[in-house]
């Protein structure tokens, strides 16, 4: 039993809170939601889907320090992978179920999610290739994934602006993903991962992160404007504004003293990101259905 608890601990289930945003902003952009087909959708991914891409990762990284969600990690063992099998076969059963092409895009997304750690592909060697694929699958394709789970027609996702919002994900996800790096250099440098931020370095990392944040924001407040949604500029700025201050800080402390690119900060980047945006969405959300 203390196997698979430690495999459960890896899964880290409660990290998938940090990808709630995508899913909040592919339906803060409908009309109308379905609120039973969302529920489900939401349960898939965040308790199936994530926390299986997350154990398999975890057990071909074999991390010996802190990774995403968890500052010391138990040792990994097969029960990770027996989990991680189960919750893969569910995930893909239980989509079917809400809709056959919802499934097929849950299996492709555990597929490409796999091949980021798995030893005989390691996309994670890469690093143009990988934050491409990653902030594709984690943005774009991911925020296609809950609309057409919800019951959205493939032409329907593909129209302007919702694709335009699908590009705004993934230019987020652009900002936010070498921030999860920053502070593993070390050790993605002994296991031989060229990460993106190891080869931007810690600067080069901040800057990448805020150009890319600051021209998601533009576009997601243009197409806002642009389809005369201006309580939806508001709420987003008034919602993000913990972020850039944060951000901020955190650079300028950076710049001061290295030691302030830490696990805790990065995590707390992430949470209050996280929670932020997901609050921006939510309350578009909360004022559509007002």
């Amino acid at each position: 039993m203390t196997a698979y608890r430690d495999a459960i601990t890896l899964m880290r289930i409660p990290f998938s809170v940090y990808l709630m945003p995508v899913f909040w902003f592919a339906l803060s952009v409908l009309e109308q939601v379905s609120i039973s087909r969302a529920i489900v959708v939401f349960l898939i991914l965040h308790l199936l889907v994530y926390p299986a891409s997350n154990g398999y990762n975890s057990y071909y990284d074999r991390d010996e320090g802190s990774i995403g969600g968890l500052k010391n990690p138990p040792k990994v063992n097969r029960q990770l992978m027996h989990l991680v099998l189960l919750f893969d076969v569910t995930a893909v059963l239980l989509a079917i179920l809400v809709a056959p092409l919802f499934g097929a895009l849950v299996a492709l997304y555990l597929l490409i999610s796999k091949a980021y750690s798995y030893e005989g592909i390691r996309l994670k060697k890469y690093p143009i290739i990988s934050t491409i694929i990653v902030t594709f699958f984690q943005g774009a394709f991911t925020f296609a994934m809950v609309q057409v789970g919800v019951g959205l027609q493939v032409q329907e996702v593909l129209q302007f602006p919702n694709l335009g919002f699908a590009i705004v994900s993934t230019l987020f996800l652009c900002g936010s993903y070498p921030l999860t790096q920053i502070y593993q250099h070390d050790e993605d440098s002994r296991r031989g991962d060229r990460t993106l931020s190891l080869i931007l370095g810690i600067t080069g990392t901040y800057v990448f992160a805020a150009i890319s944040l600051f021209i998601g924001t533009a576009v997601l407040l243009w197409l806002y404007f642009t389809s005369r949604q201006y309580q939806n500029i508001i709420i987003f700025i008034v919602a993000t504004a913990p972020i850039v201050y944060f951000f901020t800080s955190w650079v300028i402390n950076a710049s001061k003293n290295k030691a302030a690119v830490n696990y805790e900060n990065t995590m707390w980047m992430n949470k209050i990101s996280s929670v932020c945006i997901s609050l921006a969405f939510v309350c578009i959300l909360i004022y559509k259905s007002m």
